[in-house]
């Protein structure tokens, strides 16, 4: 059994963990035709079954993106409201069943203090109503805990509030102030069914622990088969398999080791000092099967002769000792063992660190600990010490006695410059080739697939680690589908020799896997790479794809190319996500930092770790960079985008794309080939022929044509069409295709008005109402969405539709299009 189902109840806090019933996690079962995806809470307690396609959710996001398509995407707040009431700035509102998954919000420097209360309404009771800053601080208590929530130190500038809140009928969410810069991220459902509201008093404990493990330990906690351990050397230009598995089942886990990569220099990192009498204390988590357990400490040598006692629950284990000051900004680490008798059978430990001299204080930046796993040192705890790092410390009870300083410091550790070089050169060229039944899913760079492609990079995200100590693992836990077989290859394309390599996979036979593939309920894995010199006027594209699948998340390496200046300029572009061929992007961010959930160029240049974002490299003028580069990454797990046609995944680089850079970028997604949706019935709203083919009629109707643009990549493309401004009831028939299992109506309208809704029938059954905020007067036309329950076309080739609309402002279109979804 591996040290994920070991220590599956272990808390890094003093959290208790309780299991709902129901919430054990397995591999994924069969899912419905029209599955929503995972709802509420489920969605960090069934990690393992990410591989279902989601095909009865739209992700969509609300957002302060400048509807101009300029760069005011918050810094006036001229975008940030839907609308006012009394409450203050909306900013999400939707009708029908959904589920919020993320929200983001940045203002004065990651201060969320000036935004007041936060108001969430699901189905009109209220479920959340507090200040904003004390919920992303935490002291809302359970669920709203790190890293649930986090704050503008957690984020280097940001704050978010990760807890999936589902609803049945309606959602609003309202800030007291206008919040400059925010994201709302949430999906639509066709039906409610499995749909049930958030409850505020579910405290989850058990999610709360499972994410303050990220980068740590397996989050999907399923017991798996390991593989014989692959070993030896890989010459330039030639590849190694190092793993085949046959049947069905799935790969749970992947670690790669490669002494010969060195750990990146350039470090920054925030920490503290306690001096004469003072003492610092906190908790870990450690294997219970160590032989063993080892902490590391990382600590700023200018600060000669430091020396504190190190004691494991009570009792004396050894002293940190700093030696004489080291005059230039150099990091250094010291490593202590525990002896076997203190730790065996223990999860965790109780640190004490105590002040015994110094020509000043004694510092500590950061502690890792490795438990002894049969000879295998296993990272099994980070405590990262500092004030960019209150919900870390929270979680470990860390206190300090005797602070005589805080603070950051960018530092390096002394590695030569040709070693970086190489490891560099390894990281990019050594790639990662994983194949399912036959064909290629997982193709990409070696270090980017595990989080960090700059350079060696401590990463710690839900789904991959990156572990830097001279014999730390790169592992990957994304579960992996097969029906017949898997290969795992590393191909050496570095230019350089790869000796020593050690590759581990383990893998869960399940015989269910092969006929949900097949069917098409599971997803292939997919990990692709882009790469090349950003473009001016065009976006740089993550993911273009056609077929159906869920598109979780990213790792970006940007290397930008401004020597002077605003060196970090590139890291204004939007993120831009189409969907199914609709002219309108279902998301539209603020900036590149803000999708990554940070804020203010990564607070200039603090990076830092969450579960599902942050920003583990930046690199200046040197280590291989030529000007400016970062890294980061993003997992979409809750708010992961479902498609079933095609998808584009797009990212500005510079405020209108017109900021020079060299981006590159591995994306992690899962899909089947075959579309599960297409488009079956046109309606031209302002054509006399295709208004009688469809018996279209409407009371209250004028016509005009408009002259404009669509939000997004083409927001300079000018579109000529007519509209019909409506204000009574509209009827019109719309073809289906056959074996429909759902199905979507889009509208092409004018959205100078906002906040446009109409009551929408099916065969003369009320199924909902079309409800959307959204306005604006620069890029008027707008392609939204609604759509269409199985119960109300499965069976049918045709449906009547009738729109009545709930204005003012009146109801707009331009064209109608049926999408007819078949799986």
């Amino acid at each position: 059994m591996r040290f994920g189902s070991l220590l599956a109840s272990t808390l890094i806090s003093a959290l208790v963990l309780t299991l709902a019933p129901g919430a054990a996690e397995a591999a994924p079962r069969a899912v419905s035709a029209l599955d929503k995806g995972p709802i509420g809470w489920q969605v960090y307690r069934d990690v393992s079954q990410l591989a279902r396609l989601r095909p009865g959710a739209v992700s969509r996001q609300f957002s302060s993106f400048d509807r101009t398509g300029g760069n005011d995407d918050g810094f006036e707040g001229t975008y940030s409201c839907l609308r006012t009431t009394a409450t203050g700035c909306v900013l999400a509102e939707r009708a029908g069943p959904g589920q919020i998954d993320s929200m983001w919000f940045t203002r004065d420097f990651g201060s969320m203090a000036a935004n007041g209360r936060i108001k969430v309404e699901l189905d009109g009771a209220v479920v959340l109503d507090r200040l904003l800053q004390e919920v992303v601080d935490g002291k809302a208590g359970a669920p709203y805990l790190w890293p649930l929530v986090g704050n503008g130190e957690d984020t280097s500038g940001g704050a978010v509030i990760k807890v999936p809140m589902p609803y049945r009928e309606s959602m609003r969410v309202t800030l007291q102030a206008n919040p400059r810069f925010y994201h709302v991220s949430f999906r639509d459902f066709a039906d409610a069914d499995g749909v049930q509201t958030f409850n505020p008093a579910d405290q989850a404990l058990d999610v709360i622990a499972k994410l303050r493990a990220h980068g740590i330990r397996d989050p999907k906690g399923v017991a798996a088969q390991q593989l014989p351990v692959a070993t030896g050397s890989i010459a330039t230009g030639a590849s190694k398999n190092v793993a085949t598995m046959a049947g069905s089942g799935w790969i749970s886990q992947l670690r790669v080791k490669v002494p010969q990569i060195l750990s990146s220099p350039r470090v920054g990192d925030d920490g503290r000092a306690f001096a004469i009498g003072g003492s610092s204390t906190f908790k870990v988590a450690i294997d219970p099967a160590n032989q063993g357990v080892r902490i590391t400490r990382r600590y700023d040598p200018q600060v000669g002769n430091q020396r504190a006692r190190l004691s494991v629950d009570g009792t004396q284990v050894g002293f940190w000792e700093s030696g004489a000051r080291i005059s230039t900004g150099q990091w250094r680490d010291q490593t202590i063992m525990v002896p076997p008798a203190l730790t065996a059978g223990r999860a965790s430990l109780t640190v004490l660190n105590e002040y015994l001299s110094s020509d000043l204080d004694v510092n500590e930046f950061r502690y890792d600990i490795h438990s002894d796993v049969g000879g295998d040192w296993r990272r099994t705890d980070v405590m990262d010490v500092g004030p960019n790092h209150p919900g870390d410390e929270q979680a470990h009870g860390y206190t300090i006695r005797g602070l005589n300083w805080q603070g950051f410091r960018v530092f390096r550790y002394p590695v030569a410059t040709a070693d970086v070089t190489r490891s560099d050169a390894l990281l990019a060229g050594v790639r990662v080739v994983i194949s399912f039944d036959g064909k290629t899913g997982v193709d990409a760079p070696l270090g980017e697939f595990f989080g960090s492609g700059l350079g060696e990079y401590d990463t710690r995200s839900l789904m991959s680690s990156i572990d830097t100590a001279p014999d730390g693992w790169y592992t990957s836990w994304w579960p992996m589908p097969y029906s017949r077989n898997a290969t795992v290859v590393l191909v050496n394309e570095s230019g350089i020799a790869l000796g020593d390599v050690t590759v581990e996979t383990e893998h869960i036979d399940d015989p269910a896997v092969a006929p949900a593939l097949q069917a098409g309920r599971l997803g292939y894995f997919r990990a692709t790479k882009q790469a090349g010199n950003t473009v001016p006027g065009r976006d740089f594209t993550f993911l273009e794809t056609s077929g159906r699948g869920v598109y979780y998340g990213v790792t970006h390496s940007m290397r930008g190319d401004i020597p002077n200046g605003n060196m970090r300029l590139y890291l204004e572009g939007d993120e831009r996500v189409y969907v199914d061929g609709a002219a309108t992007p279902t998301i539209y961010g603020t900036g590149t930092e803000d999708f990554y959930e940070s804020g203010w160029y990564f607070r200039d240049g603090i990076t830092y770790s969450m579960p599902l974002a942050g920003n583990p490299a930046w690199e200046l003028n040197a280590d291989g960079c030529a000007h400016d580069c970062t890294g980061a990454y993003r997992l979409m797990v809750g708010e992961a985008v479902s498609f079933s046609s095609s998808l584009r995944f797009d990212i500005q680089h510079g405020p209108v794309n017109d900021a020079p850079a060299n981006y590159s970028s591995t994306s992690y997604w899962y899909s089947q080939a075959q579309p599960a949706i297409s488009e079956t019935d046109v309606l031209d709203v302002t054509d006399d022929a295709s208004r009688a083919a469809h018996s279209y009629q409407a009371t209250g109707e004028t016509r005009r044509t408009l002259q404009s643009t669509f939000e997004g990549k083409d927001d300079r493309v000018v579109v000529t069409d007519g509209v019909a401004v409506t204000t009574g009831a509209i009827t019109f028939n719309a073809r289906l295709g056959p074996g429909s299992t759902g199905a979507r109506l889009l509208r092409m309208g004018d959205q100078n008005e906002s906040y446009q809704q109409a009551s929408v029938f099916v065969d003369s059954v009320l199924i909902g109402n079309w409800l959307q905020p959204l306005g604006n007067t620069s890029s008027r036309w707008l392609e939204d969405s609604f759509e269409l329950p199985e119960s109300m076309v499965a069976g049918k080739t045709s449906v009547s539709i009738q729109i009545v609309p709930a204005g003012p402002p009146a109801w707009t279109a331009a064209r109608y299009r049926m999408l007819t979804k078949t799986v």
